[in-house]
């Protein structure tokens, strides 16, 4: 049987999905504003067996919602009181849960992606602790990849920091700082009308050394004036690795009512 579904088609034709995210475990880098990810079982195999011999493992997860690889809300971050679209905070938090921009609203994603390699523009492997990501810099990833990011894309910004996910000092880089975008960088992409960005860093935008997230001017600039979307902690190598600047971007945030973020598993999907 055929189908005439072009989409269908595509996916019979062969798909090959590459991982854009870390695993999720005890003990993984988290940002100091959070609880950590834990994770144990609380069942093992042999503490209860059936009548057939049969038994069944199973966990306890505790975590944050901006945790790991994650997506933030709209409820996430306000300025001057106001959510995006002017909403109060004060209103839309009361009662324990979002009201209004809750993680429940975030989208399914399937979406072009645009990968903007600002670590390979500069001909290293990571970007400098500290280093931040200007428009210029997007403007030059987007000519090295031969497209720039446009309406409702989603644009992925690569530091090449996810190298330094197994090292949690070195990867929250707290003495250091960490490399990410500035304002004029998330103007640029507001600019463009992007739907989400992301980076392969754990606040996303740039943190200078010892500054800590004392302020995230950018979240301001994407959450609340912009309403775009903000991806963190990706891992972006397998795709930089691939030469794969296009392609098809997957996600499916859990719908977490009233909630200011969700853990994700983003992929790309590419022709096999």
């Amino acid at each position: 049987m055929t189908t005439q579904d072009p989409l269908l088609a595509a996916v019979a034709g062969g798909v090959r999905l590459i991982e854009l995210g870390q695993p999720f475990f005890t003990g993984m880098p988290c940002s100091p504003n959070h609880p950590g990810f834990r994770m144990t079982l609380i069942r093992r195999h042999g503490d209860m067996e059936r009548l057939d011999g049969g038994s069944a493992a199973n966990e306890i997860i505790v975590t944050g919602g901006h945790v790991g690889t994650h997506i933030d809300a709209l409820s996430h971050v306000s300025h001057d009181g106001e959510l995006h679209g002017g909403v109060s905070a004060a209103d839309a938090q009361r009662g324990g849960a979002f009201t209004s921009h809750g993680a429940e609203n975030l989208p399914g994603l399937l979406r072009r992606g645009v990968l903007l390699d600002v670590a390979a523009v500069h001909e290293v492997a990571t970007l400098p602790p500290g280093r931040g990501i200007t428009a210029e810099d997007l403007e030059l990833a987007a000519k090295r990849a031969g497209t720039e990011p446009g309406e409702g894309d989603v644009a992925l910004i690569r530091t090449g920091w996810a190298r330094n996910f197994g090292d949690a000092t070195a990867y929250l880089g707290k003495e250091t700082g960490v490399p990410g975008a500035t304002p004029d960088a998330a103007r640029w992409l507001a600019e463009r009308g992007v739907a989400a960005t992301g980076a392969d860093t754990t606040a996303y935008e740039q943190i200078p050394e010892g500054a800590g997230h004392a302020v995230l001017p950018v979240h301001r600039i994407l959450l609340v004036e912009s309403g775009i979307f903000i991806l963190e902690h990706l891992n972006l190598e397998a795709l930089a690795e691939a030469g794969l600047h296009e392609f098809v971007f997957v996600l499916a945030p859990l719908r977490i009512k009233g909630g200011t973020g969700s853990p994700v598993r983003p992929l790309a999907a590419v022709s096999a």
